[in-house]
């Protein structure tokens, strides 16, 4: 009940804010629960009421052992799941769990399940991003009708989010290591589990990572992105450039796309929104990536509050360089056997297409995980208000560096029966690269060339 209290009464801080244009940072007797009662990330310490959901206990960095490779070891390879959730005792688990999970129970009930295993709030960043984000918690704010921020350091913004746009901040902004290079692969299959691999190389730097940040002058770009097809031939040399800006109403998100069939480099506005993902078969838009990224401008966001869920987290084994991609693609779903489920504690938000917007996707519903902000899932409703997508991340805590992140991220479509499969990097000559050095001149429509070699 007073989770509840404390909910409405936020809500309504939120609301009087958004109408008068910004929403102010919460009280500084507020952040001093920030590594007291509540994680530095702004979840809540403590266990639930029977203990199914344990305390916060960071997980330190030898809590296993990492590879020549850069892969990690499973620290709970040797428990057994707790009970696994099916189609025939859906019943028994619905209240805790999303729309969309219960959808995929019941479209695939003979082969989707959910293994439940002991949870474990292991998820940790390093000491400097904590205090950034205390910072954040009396300095952030929304400006430009919530698509934008100010006073904003580093990552999580607002760690007690007053409503649903700064609970998507929270996500947007999240810490990922700073900076990463990753060799990932994506699979779109067919109903019928046939599938040909697309392979991408990505750089990820965030613009206080670079080499030549000026504090003082930070500019309005958020992150540095640049995206390289590596395989299929056909595909092979096309690199997609984006600035993703801070605020997005001052300047939009800049992209650019070399063709290396035409070897030309151009502007490519459309990558954004509810355009095509790259080489997704038009199973993802382009701000599914990431499960949500980009401006939160088209939708209307709202808070519903706090609740338990079952969500894919600590998925060491789907990460496994033991296992092949063929072992994880099967029809209509990953391999459901590979996953772990644990009881967390997710913020729901819900977002609506505003009046006059424009997007394929009219209502999506978000639960993000308490501990990290990331999104564990989104269910996506099309025009007529029916369940159409369902995004599911399976969460992996990169303990060596201190980044959570995801293992895989999966898109699936209940009215084709396919599937997007993102992040995959089991078959990969090394695991993610997280640290590296840039520089912005990397990150230009002139270095675009050089990296679209075929």
């Amino acid at each position: 009940m007073m989770i509840h209290k404390t909910l409405l009464h936020l809500a309504a801080l939120g609301l009087l804010a958004l109408a008068n244009g910004a929403v102010a940072a919460v009280c500084a007797s507020d952040a001093a629960r920030l590594g007291s009662s509540l994680t530095p990330m702004g979840a809540e310490k403590a266990a639930n009421a029977d203990g199914s959901i344990p305390a916060w206990s960071p997980q330190p960095s030898s809590a296993g052992r990492v590879d020549e490779r850069g892969f990690l070891s499973d620290p709970y390879a040797g428990e057994k799941p707790l009970f696994t959730i099916t189609a025939q005792n859906l019943a028994q688990y619905q209240s805790k769990l999303a729309p969309g999970q219960v959808a995929m129970l019941q479209r695939y009930p003979d082969t989707f399940k959910m293994p439940v295993y002991p949870s474990h709030r292991g998820a940790t960043v390093p000491d400097e991003v904590f205090a950034a984000i205390k910072d954040n918690a009396t300095q952030a704010r929304l400006v430009s009708d919530g698509n934008g921020l100010s006073g904003f350091r580093s990552a999580v913004p607002f760690p007690i989010p007053q409503n649903g746009l700064e609970a998507v901040w929270n996500h947007i902004t999240r810490y990922r290591g700073g900076s990463v290079k990753r060799w990932v692969t994506q699979a779109t299959p067919q109903a019928n589990g046939a599938y040909s691999l697309v392979s991408l190389y990505e750089e990820f730097v965030f613009r206080d990572k670079m080499k030549d940040f000026d504090p003082a002058h930070p500019g309005n770009v958020l992150v540095y992105f640049k995206q390289s097809v590596t395989a299929p031939a056909r595909l092979a040399g096309n690199v997609l450039l984006v600035h993703e800006t801070l605020d997005q109403v001052a300047e939009p998100r800049s992209a650019w796309l070399y063709n290396a069939g035409q070897r030309r480099v151009r502007r490519a506005p459309q990558a954004a929104y509810d355009s095509p993902g790259t080489a997704a078969d038009g199973l993802r838009t382009s701000d599914n990536l990431d499960l949500f990224n980009g401006a939160p401008d088209r939708y209307d966001w709202a808070l519903v509050g706090k609740q338990e869920m079952y969500i894919a987290a600590n998925s060491h084994r789907l990460d496994s360089p033991s296992l092949k991609y063929a072992d994880i693609i099967k029809p209509g779903h990953i391999n459901q056997d590979l996953t772990r489920y644990e009881l967390r504690r997710v913020w729901h938000v819900v977002a609506t297409l505003k009046p006059g917007q424009r997007h394929i996707y009219a209502k999506r519903d978000f639960y993000f995980d308490e501990d990290t902000w990331q999104a564990a899932v989104i269910d996506h409703y099309d025009g007529r208000g029916q369940l159409w997508r369902v995004a599911e991340a399976h969460a992996l805590n990169y303990y060596n560096v201190q980044v959570p992140w995801y293992a895989l991220e999966t898109l699936y479509d209940l009215q084709s029966g396919r599937y997007v499969a993102l992040g995959m990097k089991n078959e990969e000559k090394q695991a993610y690269v997280f640290g590296f050095s840039a520089s912005t001149s990397e990150f230009t429509p002139a270095a675009l060339r050089q990296e679209g070699v075929r």
